[in-house]
């Protein structure tokens, strides 16, 4: 594998010193960019996108040709796994994703199979290795998955949901049947993410989008949980280097000790949560990812830089910082915008690095 020419974002997250703080976006291959929409409509629809390696490996490279991104992350959706498990994903305009089938009995969970990586999701794998080689050290890629709790309500509910209603009753009612199911999600995307970093993935983010729906005593029991039995699972060094792992709970702000608890590299903070002092609470034991509002990116440029400014001073002096949108960037966003926010990050970061 080629070596790596930019290596400042493994190095934050390890803690090591960096001459800038680096720089990533969630959903920075997005519909954001005229050039991902183009991609889009010839490949078809999302999931042929998504399916197809060299299409994947096309619209990740997108946003590094525009921006020096200090990352890149591969191409692909959290919910390729219970799709491999035969639930039938598709995607209603307008509605986002949903299943054909439901997951709400003993009986369903028992019918799940897990994944094989290689064989029922081996088009990831195949764009985790395609889009590496097109790297070509250029910075490393990140893989990705969703978090079994993020996961089991989209299975469980059929699709998005505002309340979660479906899911928390079972959760409530037969505590069995969920842990049963997430059980299986934390195996499926253990085996999913030792996968993609056998192909090549060079750190990984588990996405717990819906972990902050939950009560503090059920997030520790049906989401966090899982996800420390993921982390335990994982493979910790490739290539030589050490595989970063990030985990982000949107709405997790409150549970940062207990999630740093878990022997994550990193956590990822949205932007409810002030990063200052978030690292006062867990800045030794883990770096920190975040944390910018993503509708900033509809602000002024000036107004823009200002709040980077803001961001960078509230973290403070040293390394540890990677900094990221709160959550993702959003399709109506100018990609100009998106270009002031990624330059002001290394050139208003330069002054706390002291090399």
């Amino acid at each position: 594998m080629a070596e790596l020419k930019n290596d400042r974002f493994l190095r934050a997250l390890l803690k090591q010193p960096v001459d800038v703080t680096p720089v990533w976006m969630m959903r920075q291959a997005g519909r954001y960019l005229p050039e991902y929409r183009a991609s889009r409509s010839k490949a078809g629809d999302f999931m042929s996108l998504c399916m197809n390696p060299e299409f994947a490996c096309e619209v990740t490279m997108q946003p590094l040709e525009r921006y020096p991104l200090d990352a890149a992350i591969l191409f692909s959706d959290i919910l390729t796994i219970p799709d491999a498990m035969g639930l039938g994903l598709y995607f209603e305009t307008g509605e986002g994703p949903r299943f054909k089938k439901t997951v709400r009995t003993a009986a369903d969970v028992a019918a799940l199979p897990i994944p094989d990586p290689q064989k029922d999701l081996g088009y990831v794998m195949d764009a985790v290795s395609t889009i590496r080689k097109e790297l070509n050290g250029r910075v490393p890629l990140i893989g990705f998955a969703g978090s079994p709790w993020t996961l089991a309500t989209y299975m469980v509910e059929g699709g998005s949901s505002k309340d979660f209603r479906l899911a928390k009753a079972l959760a409530f009612n037969e505590p069995a049947t969920m842990h049963a199911l997430l059980e299986k999600l934390a195996q499926s995307v253990t085996s999913y993410l030792n996968g993609q970093i056998k192909a090549g993935a060079q750190a990984v983010q588990i996405f717990d989008t819906w972990g902050g729906a939950l009560s503090h005593s059920a997030y520790q029991e049906f989401s966090l949980a899982y996800m420390k039995k993921i982390v335990d699972g994982l493979i910790r060094e490739n290539d030589g280097r050490e595989v970063p792992v990030i985990l982000f709970t949107k709405n997790g702000g409150q549970w940062l000790e207990s999630i740093a608890a878990t022997g994550a590299t990193a956590l990822g903070l949205d932007w409810t949560t002030d990063i200052g002092n978030a690292r006062q609470r867990v800045g030794d034991q883990v770096a920190l990812q975040g944390n910018m509002d993503p509708t900033m990116l509809y602000a002024s440029p000036q107004r823009i830089r200002e709040e980077v400014a803001a961001i960078l001073s509230r973290y403070g002096q040293g390394t540890g910082h990677v900094f990221n949108l709160g959550h993702g960037i959003t399709p109506e966003v100018d990609p100009e915008n998106a270009g002031v926010f990624i330059e002001s990050v290394h050139e208003l970061s330069a002054q706390y690095h002291n090399n």
